[in-house]
């Protein structure tokens, strides 16, 4: 791996929470899922095009991106081996051969790519410790003409449906885990966009996105779920048993509101960000 600026943020990816992630992918991707027709949507990755995914953890959008880059190909950068590997090994077994993974910290990692067309991100972008440098030296790595295309969250609310679903655990949350530092840096369109036009970038868009996200095929499902997140486990522990069985019977009760046909799905809300170089 080359050289780390953000090396908190390297340990943390490195230790449990990214062996968690890597263990799991199909349920944070279960998560994320709906957001993902919006962002390739925004992205208009077309045959031919040198695509970089910033933060690809497990690689799905990766392969995603290889797929809709056809001839060209797509490169996936993360901090985290343990998300890495995992992503290898799912690119070899859907027999995807124009992808590639890199080990490496996308704000200082020297890119080999003579400009790449599209620069995605599901999520990854709001980690850096310098955001401006981060986002000015993803700028130098695409061509001229390529595009910017990433998902952010948005700021949720005391009665957001999340909150409402987690309501028993919100006197034990009181810090982000270890990786999820940073995760609020990008959350106002002002400052995602007074960050970009610092970088040099223009065109710059900013859309809302709702969408019902997949917690588990039912309360239980989901119930496990939230408890395995990293931040509810980082929050929890030293927690006595008997309180964890009364907050899991809360958490439980409350998710059942958003229990359908199709699992727990609990509305949220992202911004799909584009940007021209």
């Amino acid at each position: 791996m080359t050289a780390i600026v953000n090396q908190q943020q390297a340990e943390a990816w490195n230790g449990w929470e990214g062996r968690l992630w890597a263990a799991r992918p199909e349920r944070y991707n279960g998560m994320m899922e709906a957001f993902d027709a919006p962002l390739f949507d925004a992205a208009d990755i077309g045959d031919g095009h040198a695509v970089l995914d910033v933060g690809c953890g497990a690689g799905l959008t990766t392969r995603l991106a290889a797929k809709k880059a056809g001839s060209g190909h797509a490169l996936g950068i993360d901090l985290s081996a343990p998300q890495l590997e995992r992503a290898r090994l799912d690119a070899a077994a859907e027999g995807i051969t124009n992808i590639a993974f890199e080990q490496g910290d996308a704000q200082v990692h020297p890119f080999d790519e003579p400009g790449f067309d599209v620069v995605i991100s599901r999520g990854g972008v709001m980690f850096f410790s310098d955001l401006v440098a981060a986002f000015e030296h993803l700028r130098e790595a695409m061509a001229p003409a390529g595009r910017l295309t990433f998902v952010g969250p948005r700021s949720g609310d005391a009665d957001s449906a999340y909150a409402r679903a987690t309501a028993a655990l919100a006197p034990y949350l009181r810090e982000p885990s270890p990786a999820a530092r940073g995760m609020g840096s990008l959350l106002a369109p002002e400052r995602i966009t007074e960050v970009l036009t610092a970088a040099g970038f223009r065109d710059i868009e900013i859309s809302p996105v709702d969408a019902d996200m997949g917690f588990g095929v039912d309360a239980d499902d989901a119930t496990d779920f939230v408890f395995s997140m990293a931040p509810t486990q980082h929050n929890l522990r030293g927690v006595d048993e008997a309180t964890l069985a009364s907050l899991r019977d809360g958490v439980r009760g409350a998710l059942g509101e958003f229990e359908t046909p199709h699992g727990v799905r609990i509305p949220g809300g992202v911004w799909v960000v584009t940007a021209g170089r």
